[in-house]
């Protein structure tokens, strides 16, 4: 499936991607195998696979939660620059 210059140009476009024409024309070959790609996709019957959400058992992966006490002030603020105050980050100020 051949796709013309102009339409690359456009998604290229849309995509914010600045191509030159030697860049265009690979951009024009590749997207024109992905969707001869699809197409052999789409020609599969697809009749006797049953719709599924997911392929795999349904589970949960993470562990419960558990309440802990806090990391103390110096250690959370060992490797710091800049300290201020007693427990306070001193961060370089926005402009």
């Amino acid at each position: 499936m051949l796709i013309d210059l102009d339409t690359v140009a456009h998604v290229a476009a849309l995509a914010r991607l600045g191509l030159n024409p030697a860049e265009l024309e690979q951009a024009r070959d590749q997207l024109a195998a992905i969707l001869e790609a699809v197409d052999r996709l789409q020609a599969a019957d697809t009749s006797s696979v049953t719709p599924t959400a997911q392929v795999g058992p349904l589970r949960n992966v993470m562990r419960p939660d558990e309440g802990r006490p806090p990391l103390p002030v110096a250690a959370a603020l060992a490797n710091a620059g800049g300290r201020q105050g007693g427990g306070l980050l001193r961060v370089p100020a926005i402009q």
